[in-house]
């Protein structure tokens, strides 16, 4: 899968959240080197994760210690990062609308 907007993950761990940089780091490995085909194949992967909707997925990174929005693309084999942050920041947005 291609990941869009490594960059924001990046500023996210720059902006001091150096603790979720490895765990991000992991998580775009193992993304970028998927095949996933729809949300069964990343539910069997992240059994943690979210599915907000057809696009949405939410997931858990460092130890559940934030959440990483990403519309995925099944079809165009992408996934578009739309948020990562905090829990608290997390409960302020409406994710279905990202």
């Amino acid at each position: 899968m291609r990941i869009i907007s490594r960059r924001t993950l990046r500023a996210f761990w720059e902006a001091g959240h150096g603790d979720a940089e490895a765990p991000l780091r992991q998580w775009m490995q193992e993304a970028s080197r998927a095949a996933w085909t729809g949300m069964a194949d990343v539910k069997q992967r992240y059994a943690h994760a979210s599915v907000i909707d057809a696009e949405r997925i939410v997931f858990n990174i460092g130890g559940n210690k934030y959440r990483l929005v990403v519309k995925a693309t099944f079809v165009h084999r992408a996934l578009y990062v739309k948020f990562i942050g905090t829990h608290a920041e997390y409960d302020r947005i409406d994710v279905s609308s990202l």
